[in-house]
């Protein structure tokens, strides 16, 4: 057991490392040539940035971040200069898309409000060890949540593997909001199965800083609550609370800002060409929408069906990692570091493998191929590093697509087992 823990230490070591090698030597150096070939500005890629100077604008200056000139102060400092909007559209031309807008909720500001008198390469700094802080904080959290006691190796394992996800390196690298908000739905999730209701709301309410990841997981929990409302209720009335403080606080600081948020956000879908769903991508616009309706209703019929179930149960938690999952399917946005929220449906797919396994050939088909879309971008990085040593920097940058080849595949994967586990999982609870 010993030798096969250190072995596992060592694979998940080596493939956490060759997946940071894969982002910093030859993803991040191609998209540094590719910008530079075509004149295009890069920036200094913090997402982070456009959300910390809107901030700092509106609290210290008493400016609207959502403005045209805040934007292009924000343009200024992330691109290095104004993007022309006559230019988005123009194929002569190589402006980025982005325009790196203030495309959030107003109360975002309460969570960036401590950074705003620091010069920004601190704020990015420190943020970033918070980053890594949090996505570890969610890897034990979701452990509690689902109840599993791995060995001391095998949790090492799974945070290893989580930092050396690709999902998770690149929303370290890009500061993405999204690590900060999975980190927030992890604490609502082990708070409710604490019993701790309150707090859970609270740690809800803070999440709807990205809306789209946190509203369907709300939608769900309020049903939840509402089921039992003697027992739950005290989560219905904190996330109420908190979101009417919240809303009340960032209209009083800046009137009318939820119509700008929301012209921000259809300004951002249209110069992004729309962005659609994971579902839209791999179908079509509408081909996608029909299964994205699919997958809610079989949620919703899913989760009334267990909706009284304990807080502490097996039932309850797996809906909420499978409520997480089709959220990454359904939302307009593709983006690989949202599948951090997919770390509950990966870990209870882990605990339920033997019995996956067991199901029967069409069965272990599936889970073969499941493991080979989830473990590629791996391979795929520790074959890169391992040909960096024989071919040149220039040659290894061609093939930066490749780690990338099931990416989009995850969701879809997880999902379908997640799926699989959640029935066998809801069974055994009804039978006890």
């Amino acid at each position: 057991m010993f030798k096969d823990s250190r072995l596992g230490l060592l694979l998940a070591l080596l493939s956490a490392a060759s997946m940071w090698f894969y982002v910093q030597w030859v993803l991040v150096p191609y998209q540094k040539a590719d910008a530079a070939a075509h004149g295009r500005p890069r920036g200094n890629l913090s997402d982070l940035y456009p959300r910390w100077l809107g901030t700092r604008e509106l609290l210290l200056h008493h400016r609207d971040p959502y403005s045209s000139e805040v934007t292009r102060e924000i343009q200024s400092g992330y691109y290095g200069r104004p993007l022309d909007p006559r230019r988005m559209d123009d194929p002569r031309f190589n402006e980025p898309k982005d325009q790196q807008g203030f495309a959030y909720p107003l109360h975002v500001i309460f969570l960036l409000a401590p950074t705003i008198g620091l010069p920004f390469p601190v704020v990015q700094a420190g943020f970033r060890w918070l980053l890594v802080i949090l996505t570890l904080a969610s890897v034990l959290l979701w452990l509690r949540v689902l109840r599993w006691r791995p060995s001391a190796a095998t949790t090492a394992i799974i945070i290893l593997l989580t930092l050396g996800s690709y999902a998770v390196v690149q929303g370290i690298k890009l500061q993405q909001l999204t690590l900060v908000v999975s980190a927030l739905l992890a604490g609502c999730g082990a708070a409710l199965v604490a019993g701790h209701f309150s707090l859970a709301g609270f740690l809800l309410a803070l999440a709807t800083i990205k809306p789209q990841l946190a509203l369907p997981l709300a939608g769900w929990l309020t049903l939840w609550a509402a089921s039992d409302w003697r027992r739950r209720q005290s989560f219905i009335w904190s996330f109420a609370l908190s979101m009417a403080i919240f809303l009340g606080a960032s209209e009083y600081i800046l009137p009318g800002w939820m119509r700008e948020f929301r012209d921000a956000v259809a300004a951002y879908r249209q110069y992004t060409g729309g962005a659609g769903s994971l579902l839209d991508v791999l179908t079509t616009p509408w081909l996608g929408k029909i299964l994205a309706a699919v997958a809610v209703l079989a949620v919703v019929v899913m989760g009334w069906k267990v909706r009284r179930a304990s807080h502490d149960s097996a039932a309850f938690s797996s809906i909420l990692a499978l409520v997480l999952a089709v959220t990454l399917v359904i939302v307009p946005s593709f983006a690989p570091y949202n599948q951090v929220l997919l770390l509950p449906a990966v870990f209870l797919i882990t605990i339920s493998w033997k019995d996956l396994w067991s199901r029967g050939s069409l069965t272990r088909v599936a889970c073969g191929l499941g493991l080979l879309v989830v473990g590629w971008p791996w391979l795929a990085s520790c074959g890169l590093m391992l040909a960096s040593r024989f071919v040149s920097p220039s040659s290894l940058q061609k093939a930066w697509t490749v780690p990338l080849y099931t990416s989009l595949g995850i969701p879809l994967v997880v999902l379908g087992l997640l799926s699989l586990c959640t029935r066998d999982r809801l069974q055994t609870s009804s039978k006890i």
